[in-house]
This record gives structure tokens, C-alpha cells and sequence, in this order.
């Protein structure tokens, strides 16, 4: 009997491929655990996971960070779970994709970098200017990526969905559950 092909379960680990512009890959994030799967969002944990660049270099992330990903917004967010507090750092990208192989999305050079004291800083600003006339973005990208910076800031100045303590200590507490599963 044929099994219908289905999304990814909880504890399951997924690898998140992250692309430039031109279709190239930028950067691969192996053994991601997924912690929660809806219609639009993907919620997983990284701990000492590896990455791996697009120029072949190798790292393990140092501490356990929540990863959210969603089908209509233009970012996705890493909550680092640090000593000292959480930081926070957004891409700014397209909205995911999932196949059999991997999470997908472009990875438009722009982040926001949250600290755990509430400051934030736009990043790579020079960059996107240079890749955004190498390959020539579009001009609805360009709107589309300042709307969502918009929406961003509102949700990290509101705390809203991974902006929230309480958001992160649920899910983080949710993959040490899991963990001690496996």
C-alpha cells in the first residue's frame, strides 16, 4: 500500500538549505529537530548543529537557538539561547519551502539582530545593495523586504510570536522533552 507523502513530524530532523538570488546555495544547517509543523509555520530547535558555507567551510552552532520559519512572511528568526539572555537574529527571505530533501528559502541578504537587553540593529545593508545590482532584484522584492522589516520590528517591539521569553522557554523546553526521548 502506497503511503501518502507527508511533512515532517515532531522530533523528526530536517536539514534547512538557505539559497542566494541566483539559485545558488549559501548556506546548509544539518539536523534540525522540528518541534512543531502547521499550514504556515515550522518551529525547530538547532543544537551544536552543523553548517556548512556555500565556499565548503564547516562550524557547530555553540548554543541551542529556536528556529521559526512561516509561508507568508518575508523572514525567518533565530532565538539564541545564551547565557546572558536571548539574542535574536532575522534573515530577511522568502517564505519557506519544504521538499523530501530540505527547508528552502532565499536568503536576501538584510538581517535584524536582536540583543538581549531589547537593542536592535539593521545588518549587511552594504551587502544587499551589492547583490541587489549584481542580480538585479526586482523592485516589488525590494518593497516587499522593507514592508516586512516593518512588520518585524512591530512584532520584536511587541513581543510578538518568537519575540516572546515565554515563546522560547515553551519550545526550548519542548525539544529537552524530546531530546530525552530519543
Amino acid at each position: 500500500m502506497a503511503r501518502e507523502a507527508r511533512g515532517p513530524k515532531e522530533g523528526d530532523f530536517i536539514t534547512i538549505k538557505s539559497y542566494k538570488h541566483d539559485g545558488s546555495l549559501h548556506r546548509t544547517w544539518r539536523d534540525t529537530m522540528v518541534l512543531k509543523t502547521s499550514e504556515n509555520a515550522l518551529i525547530g530547535c538547532n543544537d551544536h548543529t552543523l553548517v556548512i558555507e556555500d565556499d565548503g567551510r564547516r562550524w557547530v552552532t555553540r548554543e541551542p537557538a529556536i528556529v521559526y520559519f512561516h509561508k507568508h512572511y518575508w523572514f525567518n528568526v533565530v532565538a539564541m539561547i545564551r547565557d546572558n539572555g536571548i539574542s535574536y537574529y532575522c534573515n530577511l527571505a522568502s517564505p519557506f519551502v519544504l521538499d523530501k530533501e530540505a527547508l528552502k528559502y532565499i536568503d536576501y541578504d538584510l538581517d535584524v539582530k536582536v540583543f538581549p537587553d531589547g537593542e536592535k540593529r539593521l545588518l549587511d545593508v552594504d551587502e544587499y545593495e551589492v547583490f541587489s545590482r549584481r542580480w538585479n532584484y526586482p523592485p516589488e522584492i525590494d518593497k516587499i523586504l522593507k514592508a516586512n522589516v516593518l512588520i518585524l520590528v512591530d512584532w520584536i517591539n511587541n513581543r510578538k510570536g518568537p519575540f516572546s521569553k515565554e515563546y522560547v522557554d515553551l519550545w526550548y523546553s519542548r525539544y529537552l522533552e524530546l531530546s530525552r526521548r530519543k
